[in-house]
Protein backbone atom coordinates (compact mmCIF):
# COMPACT_ATOMS: atom_id res chain seq x y z
CA UNK A 1 0.00 0.00 0.00
CA UNK A 2 1.59 3.21 -1.28
CA UNK A 3 2.10 5.77 1.56
CA UNK A 4 -1.04 8.11 2.35
CA UNK A 5 -1.11 11.72 0.37
CA UNK A 6 -0.56 15.12 1.80
CA UNK A 7 -3.41 17.64 1.88
CA UNK A 8 -3.92 20.69 2.77
CA UNK A 9 -7.02 22.28 3.02
CA UNK A 10 -6.48 26.49 2.85
CA UNK A 11 -10.17 27.58 4.46
CA UNK A 12 -10.65 24.55 6.49
CA UNK A 13 -13.03 26.00 8.81
CA UNK A 14 -15.43 26.92 6.41
CA UNK A 15 -18.15 24.59 4.91
CA UNK A 16 -16.13 23.20 2.21
CA UNK A 17 -13.38 22.68 4.55
CA UNK A 18 -15.57 20.72 7.08
CA UNK A 19 -17.01 18.34 4.64
CA UNK A 20 -13.68 17.91 3.04
CA UNK A 21 -12.08 16.99 6.54
CA UNK A 22 -15.42 14.26 7.14
CA UNK A 23 -14.71 12.87 3.80
CA UNK A 24 -10.86 12.51 5.06
CA UNK A 25 -11.54 10.45 8.00
CA UNK A 26 -13.74 7.85 6.62
CA UNK A 27 -10.61 7.48 4.62
CA UNK A 28 -7.45 7.60 6.64
CA UNK A 29 -5.18 5.41 4.74
CA UNK A 30 -5.47 7.80 2.06
CA UNK A 31 -4.65 11.02 3.20
CA UNK A 32 -2.54 13.18 5.64
CA UNK A 33 -3.69 16.02 6.70
CA UNK A 34 -1.04 17.75 6.99
CA UNK A 35 -1.96 21.66 6.92
CA UNK A 36 -5.06 23.46 7.35
CA UNK A 37 -5.48 27.49 6.61
CA UNK A 38 -7.79 30.18 7.75
CA UNK A 39 -8.32 33.78 8.40
CA UNK A 40 -8.77 34.30 11.81
CA UNK A 41 -11.20 31.46 12.92
CA UNK A 42 -8.71 30.00 15.64
CA UNK A 43 -10.64 28.15 17.95
CA UNK A 44 -11.91 25.87 15.38
CA UNK A 45 -8.86 25.70 13.57
CA UNK A 46 -7.13 24.61 16.63
CA UNK A 47 -9.61 21.66 17.45
CA UNK A 48 -8.78 20.56 13.40
CA UNK A 49 -5.65 20.29 14.34
CA UNK A 50 -5.81 18.27 16.92
CA UNK A 51 -8.02 15.82 15.54
CA UNK A 52 -6.35 15.67 12.68
CA UNK A 53 -2.96 14.98 13.92
CA UNK A 54 -1.64 18.40 11.69
CA UNK A 55 1.87 19.78 11.13
CA UNK A 56 1.30 23.41 10.55
CA UNK A 57 -1.89 25.62 10.50
CA UNK A 58 -1.89 28.98 9.31
CA UNK A 59 -3.92 31.93 10.14
CA UNK A 60 -3.43 34.65 7.72
CA UNK A 61 -4.44 37.22 10.55
CA UNK A 62 -1.36 37.52 12.96
CA UNK A 63 -3.65 38.07 16.16
CA UNK A 64 -5.56 35.36 15.43
CA UNK A 65 -2.54 33.27 15.05
CA UNK A 66 -0.92 34.25 18.23
CA UNK A 67 -3.95 33.16 19.84
CA UNK A 68 -3.62 29.95 18.38
CA UNK A 69 -0.21 29.52 18.81
CA UNK A 70 -0.82 30.35 22.61
CA UNK A 71 -3.57 27.88 22.60
CA UNK A 72 -1.86 25.05 21.60
CA UNK A 73 1.30 25.68 23.76
CA UNK A 74 -0.67 25.53 26.72
CA UNK A 75 -2.11 22.26 25.64
CA UNK A 76 1.47 20.67 25.36
CA UNK A 77 1.25 20.61 21.30
CA UNK A 78 3.98 20.78 18.79
CA UNK A 79 1.36 22.08 15.56
CA UNK A 80 3.66 24.84 13.91
CA UNK A 81 1.17 28.30 13.64
CA UNK A 82 2.56 30.68 10.85
CA UNK A 83 0.48 33.47 9.67
CA UNK A 84 -0.44 36.05 7.07
CA UNK A 85 -1.32 35.50 3.01
CA UNK A 86 2.45 34.42 2.06
CA UNK A 87 2.80 31.94 4.46
CA UNK A 88 -0.44 30.19 3.30
CA UNK A 89 0.77 30.38 -0.55
CA UNK A 90 3.75 29.17 0.72
CA UNK A 91 2.51 26.42 2.69
CA UNK A 92 0.01 25.55 -0.16
CA UNK A 93 3.32 24.79 -2.17
CA UNK A 94 5.33 22.84 0.71
CA UNK A 95 7.34 19.44 -0.14
CA UNK A 96 5.08 17.70 2.39
CA UNK A 97 1.53 18.60 0.53
CA UNK A 98 0.33 16.65 -2.24
CA UNK A 99 -3.25 17.62 -2.61
CA UNK A 100 -4.84 21.15 -2.03
CA UNK A 101 -8.03 21.97 -1.48
CA UNK A 102 -8.29 25.48 -2.26
CA UNK A 103 -11.44 26.45 -0.03
CA UNK A 104 -10.57 30.13 0.99
CA UNK A 105 -13.84 32.65 -0.50
CA UNK A 106 -13.15 35.52 -2.12
CA UNK A 107 -9.97 37.17 -3.56
CA UNK A 108 -8.15 35.94 -0.82
CA UNK A 109 -7.96 33.28 -1.89
CA UNK A 110 -6.13 33.76 -5.15
CA UNK A 111 -2.53 33.88 -4.44
CA UNK A 112 -2.28 30.55 -2.73
CA UNK A 113 -4.04 29.07 -5.59
CA UNK A 114 -2.06 30.17 -8.11
CA UNK A 115 0.87 29.31 -5.69
CA UNK A 116 -0.63 25.31 -5.49
CA UNK A 117 -0.86 25.53 -9.08
CA UNK A 118 3.00 26.59 -9.73
CA UNK A 119 3.95 23.66 -7.29
CA UNK A 120 1.99 20.84 -9.60
CA UNK A 121 0.51 20.05 -6.89
CA UNK A 122 -3.41 18.44 -7.75
CA UNK A 123 -5.56 21.77 -7.01
CA UNK A 124 -9.22 20.71 -5.97
CA UNK A 125 -10.56 24.40 -6.75
CA UNK A 126 -13.45 25.39 -4.41
CA UNK A 127 -12.74 28.74 -4.68
CA UNK A 128 -14.64 30.26 -8.07
CA UNK A 129 -12.85 33.84 -7.42
CA UNK A 130 -9.75 32.84 -8.40
CA UNK A 131 -10.11 31.44 -11.95
CA UNK A 132 -12.68 34.31 -12.61
CA UNK A 133 -10.41 36.66 -11.33
CA UNK A 134 -7.35 35.67 -13.28
CA UNK A 135 -8.63 32.57 -15.26
CA UNK A 136 -6.85 32.27 -18.34
CA UNK A 137 -3.67 33.21 -16.53
CA UNK A 138 -4.23 30.20 -13.41
CA UNK A 139 -5.22 28.10 -16.53
CA UNK A 140 -1.98 28.76 -18.34
CA UNK A 141 0.03 27.94 -15.20
CA UNK A 142 -2.05 24.69 -14.85
CA UNK A 143 -0.56 23.74 -17.99
CA UNK A 144 2.98 25.21 -17.54
CA UNK A 145 3.45 23.87 -14.05
CA UNK A 146 1.60 20.64 -15.25
CA UNK A 147 -0.53 20.83 -12.58
CA UNK A 148 -4.28 19.08 -12.11
CA UNK A 149 -6.98 21.44 -11.36
CA UNK A 150 -10.20 19.84 -10.44
CA UNK A 151 -13.47 21.49 -9.83
CA UNK A 152 -15.25 21.55 -6.51
CA UNK A 153 -18.31 22.99 -7.09
CA UNK A 154 -21.17 20.84 -7.43
CA UNK A 155 -21.95 22.13 -11.41
CA UNK A 156 -18.37 21.93 -12.58
CA UNK A 157 -17.52 18.98 -10.71
CA UNK A 158 -20.64 17.36 -12.18
CA UNK A 159 -19.70 18.29 -16.22
CA UNK A 160 -16.03 16.83 -15.22
CA UNK A 161 -18.12 14.06 -14.41
CA UNK A 162 -19.76 14.17 -17.50
CA UNK A 163 -16.91 14.83 -19.97
CA UNK A 164 -15.60 12.00 -22.07
CA UNK A 165 -12.10 10.26 -20.47
CA UNK A 166 -9.53 10.67 -19.81
CA UNK A 167 -10.14 14.36 -19.23
CA UNK A 168 -8.78 16.82 -16.93
CA UNK A 169 -9.88 20.83 -17.12
CA UNK A 170 -8.34 22.82 -19.59
CA UNK A 171 -8.51 20.22 -22.38
CA UNK A 172 -11.46 20.78 -25.31
CA UNK A 173 -13.47 18.02 -24.86
CA UNK A 174 -14.04 16.08 -29.09
CA UNK A 175 -17.66 16.08 -29.35
CA UNK A 176 -18.78 18.78 -26.56
CA UNK A 177 -21.13 21.16 -28.34
CA UNK A 178 -22.53 22.98 -24.98
CA UNK A 179 -22.58 22.43 -21.15
CA UNK A 180 -25.69 23.06 -18.86
CA UNK A 181 -25.35 24.43 -15.19
CA UNK A 182 -28.52 23.35 -13.07
CA UNK A 183 -29.33 26.40 -10.56
CA UNK A 184 -31.96 25.92 -7.55
CA UNK A 185 -33.22 29.80 -7.74
CA UNK A 186 -32.54 30.75 -4.53
CA UNK A 187 -34.74 31.63 -2.05
CA UNK A 188 -36.20 34.23 -4.28
CA UNK A 189 -36.84 32.36 -6.96
CA UNK A 190 -40.96 33.10 -7.19
CA UNK A 191 -40.81 36.32 -5.61
CA UNK A 192 -41.86 39.20 -7.25
CA UNK A 193 -39.81 41.86 -8.52
CA UNK A 194 -41.09 44.79 -6.39
CA UNK A 195 -40.65 42.90 -2.95
CA UNK A 196 -36.71 42.05 -3.45
CA UNK A 197 -35.80 45.64 -2.37
CA UNK A 198 -37.14 44.75 0.88
CA UNK A 199 -35.71 41.55 1.19
CA UNK A 200 -33.37 40.90 4.84
CA UNK A 201 -29.80 39.40 4.93
CA UNK A 202 -31.21 36.45 7.02
CA UNK A 203 -33.45 35.45 4.32
CA UNK A 204 -31.04 35.92 1.53
CA UNK A 205 -28.56 33.30 3.57
CA UNK A 206 -31.74 31.63 3.94
CA UNK A 207 -31.05 29.08 0.56
CA UNK A 208 -33.25 26.26 0.55
CA UNK A 209 -31.17 23.78 -0.34
CA UNK A 210 -27.97 24.21 0.31
CA UNK A 211 -25.92 24.99 3.68
CA UNK A 212 -23.07 27.93 2.61
CA UNK A 213 -21.95 30.93 3.99
CA UNK A 214 -23.44 33.95 3.93
CA UNK A 215 -21.39 35.49 1.12
CA UNK A 216 -22.19 33.19 -1.37
CA UNK A 217 -25.50 31.95 0.18
CA UNK A 218 -26.61 36.03 -1.54
CA UNK A 219 -24.55 35.28 -4.64
CA UNK A 220 -27.21 32.04 -5.23
CA UNK A 221 -29.64 34.56 -4.15
CA UNK A 222 -29.11 37.17 -6.80
CA UNK A 223 -27.85 34.25 -9.23
CA UNK A 224 -24.60 36.06 -9.53
CA UNK A 225 -23.08 32.73 -8.42
CA UNK A 226 -24.64 30.90 -11.26
CA UNK A 227 -23.16 33.83 -13.82
CA UNK A 228 -19.72 33.58 -12.05
CA UNK A 229 -19.85 30.02 -12.34
CA UNK A 230 -20.68 30.60 -16.09
CA UNK A 231 -17.38 32.53 -16.44
CA UNK A 232 -15.84 29.24 -14.90
CA UNK A 233 -17.03 26.99 -17.55
CA UNK A 234 -15.67 28.67 -20.18
CA UNK A 235 -12.55 28.64 -18.80
CA UNK A 236 -12.25 25.37 -17.05
CA UNK A 237 -13.74 23.41 -20.32
CA UNK A 238 -12.33 25.58 -23.15
CA UNK A 239 -16.17 26.86 -24.28
CA UNK A 240 -17.18 30.10 -25.66
CA UNK A 241 -19.38 31.95 -23.21
CA UNK A 242 -22.90 30.87 -25.90
CA UNK A 243 -21.88 27.48 -25.42
CA UNK A 244 -22.84 27.73 -21.44
CA UNK A 245 -26.37 27.72 -20.65
CA UNK A 246 -28.29 27.99 -17.13
CA UNK A 247 -31.24 26.51 -16.66
CA UNK A 248 -33.04 26.58 -12.87
CA UNK A 249 -33.91 22.83 -11.09
CA UNK A 250 -35.18 23.57 -7.66
CA UNK A 251 -35.04 20.18 -6.36
CA UNK A 252 -30.73 20.13 -6.90
CA UNK A 253 -31.00 16.65 -7.75
CA UNK A 254 -29.52 17.39 -11.50
CA UNK A 255 -26.30 19.47 -11.44
CA UNK A 256 -25.04 19.68 -14.18
CA UNK A 257 -25.80 18.69 -17.84
CA UNK A 258 -23.03 18.09 -21.27
CA UNK A 259 -24.36 17.46 -24.07
CA UNK A 260 -22.90 16.15 -26.87
CA UNK A 261 -22.73 16.70 -31.19
CA UNK A 262 -24.55 12.81 -31.44
CA UNK A 263 -27.93 14.45 -29.75
CA UNK A 264 -26.73 12.80 -26.25
CA UNK A 265 -27.21 15.01 -23.07
CA UNK A 266 -25.04 13.37 -19.96
CA UNK A 267 -26.47 14.54 -16.33
CA UNK A 268 -24.57 13.61 -13.10
CA UNK A 269 -27.20 13.61 -10.26
CA UNK A 270 -26.77 13.52 -6.56
CA UNK A 271 -28.03 14.51 -3.13
CA UNK A 272 -27.47 18.13 -2.68
CA UNK A 273 -24.53 17.21 -0.56
CA UNK A 274 -21.01 19.02 -1.25
CA UNK A 275 -19.44 15.76 0.17
CA UNK A 276 -20.23 13.83 -2.97
CA UNK A 277 -18.40 16.00 -5.47
CA UNK A 278 -15.18 16.75 -2.93
CA UNK A 279 -14.70 12.77 -2.69
CA UNK A 280 -15.02 12.30 -6.55
CA UNK A 281 -12.15 14.89 -6.63
CA UNK A 282 -9.91 13.71 -3.39
CA UNK A 283 -10.35 10.10 -5.35
CA UNK A 284 -10.22 10.63 -8.43
CA UNK A 285 -9.47 8.73 -11.23
CA UNK A 286 -11.17 5.68 -9.03
CA UNK A 287 -13.91 6.82 -6.30
CA UNK A 288 -14.98 5.84 -2.46
CA UNK A 289 -17.02 6.41 0.33
CA UNK A 290 -18.28 10.29 0.65
CA UNK A 291 -20.75 9.03 3.50
CA UNK A 292 -23.40 10.70 1.52
CA UNK A 293 -27.25 9.19 1.02
CA UNK A 294 -28.19 7.49 -1.89
CA UNK A 295 -30.46 9.41 -4.29
CA UNK A 296 -33.96 8.12 -3.96
CA UNK A 297 -35.41 9.24 -7.28
CA UNK A 298 -39.24 7.59 -6.78
CA UNK A 299 -39.08 9.52 -3.19
CA UNK A 300 -38.28 12.45 -5.44
CA UNK A 301 -41.09 11.75 -7.91
CA UNK A 302 -40.65 14.94 -10.13
CA UNK A 303 -37.86 16.57 -11.60
CA UNK A 304 -38.49 20.31 -12.99
CA UNK A 305 -36.99 23.03 -15.16
CA UNK A 306 -37.08 26.13 -15.87
CA UNK A 307 -35.36 29.11 -17.16
CA UNK A 308 -33.76 31.95 -15.25
CA UNK A 309 -35.89 35.51 -14.85
CA UNK A 310 -33.10 37.62 -15.70
CA UNK A 311 -35.23 40.98 -15.38
CA UNK A 312 -35.42 39.97 -11.52
CA UNK A 313 -31.90 38.88 -11.32
CA UNK A 314 -29.80 40.61 -13.56
CA UNK A 315 -26.48 39.80 -12.36
CA UNK A 316 -26.35 36.47 -14.63
CA UNK A 317 -26.61 38.78 -17.31
CA UNK A 318 -23.54 41.17 -15.72
CA UNK A 319 -21.56 37.90 -15.75
CA UNK A 320 -22.14 37.02 -19.83
CA UNK A 321 -20.85 40.56 -20.33
CA UNK A 322 -17.77 40.38 -18.59
CA UNK A 323 -17.54 36.80 -19.72
CA UNK A 324 -18.06 37.95 -23.11
CA UNK A 325 -15.27 41.03 -22.93
CA UNK A 326 -12.61 39.26 -20.71
CA UNK A 327 -9.71 40.93 -19.74
CA UNK A 328 -9.85 42.08 -16.20
CA UNK A 329 -13.58 42.53 -16.99
CA UNK A 330 -14.45 39.15 -14.63
CA UNK A 331 -12.20 40.85 -11.62
CA UNK A 332 -13.86 43.81 -12.04
CA UNK A 333 -17.03 42.35 -11.57
CA UNK A 334 -15.91 40.11 -9.19
CA UNK A 335 -14.67 42.69 -6.41
CA UNK A 336 -17.49 45.37 -6.89
CA UNK A 337 -19.59 42.13 -5.58
CA UNK A 338 -17.98 41.25 -2.88
CA UNK A 339 -17.83 44.85 -1.82
CA UNK A 340 -21.36 44.82 -2.68
CA UNK A 341 -22.66 42.08 -1.22
CA UNK A 342 -21.24 42.90 2.55
CA UNK A 343 -22.52 46.30 2.34
CA UNK A 344 -26.09 44.50 2.03
CA UNK A 345 -25.03 42.22 4.78
CA UNK A 346 -24.19 44.99 6.94
CA UNK A 347 -27.94 46.32 6.12
CA UNK A 348 -26.11 49.97 4.08
CA UNK A 349 -27.51 48.42 0.81
CA UNK A 350 -30.71 46.84 -0.50
CA UNK A 351 -30.84 43.61 -2.23
CA UNK A 352 -31.62 44.90 -6.08
CA UNK A 353 -28.72 47.71 -5.85
CA UNK A 354 -26.00 44.66 -5.48
CA UNK A 355 -26.32 44.89 -9.30
CA UNK A 356 -26.77 48.18 -9.56
CA UNK A 357 -23.44 48.71 -8.41
CA UNK A 358 -21.97 45.99 -10.30
CA UNK A 359 -23.09 47.49 -13.34
CA UNK A 360 -21.71 50.85 -12.57
CA UNK A 361 -18.84 50.20 -11.55
CA UNK A 362 -18.41 47.83 -14.66
CA UNK A 363 -19.65 50.83 -16.97
CA UNK A 364 -17.25 53.56 -15.20
CA UNK A 365 -13.78 51.15 -15.20
CA UNK A 366 -12.63 49.85 -18.98
CA UNK A 367 -11.40 45.97 -19.04
CA UNK A 368 -7.55 45.15 -20.55
CA UNK A 369 -5.58 42.00 -21.09
CA UNK A 370 -4.34 40.51 -18.52
CA UNK A 371 -0.34 39.83 -18.79
CA UNK A 372 0.55 39.48 -15.01
CA UNK A 373 -1.10 38.86 -11.86
CA UNK A 374 -0.57 42.77 -10.60
CA UNK A 375 -3.06 43.53 -13.71
CA UNK A 376 -5.56 41.44 -11.98
CA UNK A 377 -4.92 43.00 -8.43
CA UNK A 378 -4.76 46.13 -9.96
CA UNK A 379 -8.48 45.92 -11.36
CA UNK A 380 -9.35 44.20 -8.50
CA UNK A 381 -8.23 47.20 -6.32
CA UNK A 382 -9.71 50.09 -8.62
CA UNK A 383 -13.37 48.05 -8.48
CA UNK A 384 -13.11 47.69 -4.72
CA UNK A 385 -12.12 51.75 -4.39
CA UNK A 386 -15.21 52.62 -7.16
CA UNK A 387 -17.77 50.29 -5.69
CA UNK A 388 -17.20 51.76 -1.94
CA UNK A 389 -17.50 55.46 -3.10
CA UNK A 390 -20.73 54.47 -4.73
CA UNK A 391 -22.08 53.10 -1.43
CA UNK A 392 -20.57 55.16 1.12
CA UNK A 393 -20.94 58.85 -1.10
CA UNK A 394 -24.28 57.70 -1.68
CA UNK A 395 -25.82 56.77 1.30
CA UNK A 396 -29.07 57.27 0.12
CA UNK A 397 -28.89 56.03 -3.09
CA UNK A 398 -29.11 52.93 -2.95
CA UNK A 399 -30.64 52.03 0.78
Amino acid sequence: MSAPQGLAILGSTGSIGRSTLSVVALHPERFRVAVLGAHSSWQVIVQQALKFHVDTIVLVDPKAAALGQAALRDLGSSVRVESGAEALAHAAAGADVDVVMAAIVGAAGLESTLAAVRAAKRVLLANKEALVMAGQLLMDEVRRAGAQLIPIDSEHNAIFQCMPAPYLPGEVARGVIRVILTASGGPFRCTDGASLARVTPDEACAHPKWKMGRKISVDSATLMNKGLEVIEATLLFGLAEPQVDVIVHPQSVVHSLVEYADGSMLAQLGAPDMRTPIAQALAWPERFASGVQSLNLAEIGQLGFEPPDHGRFPSLGLCRSAARAGGTAPALLNAANEVAVQAFLDRRLNFTAIATVIDKVLQRLDSSPVKALGDVLDADSAARRLATALIELEPGAFA
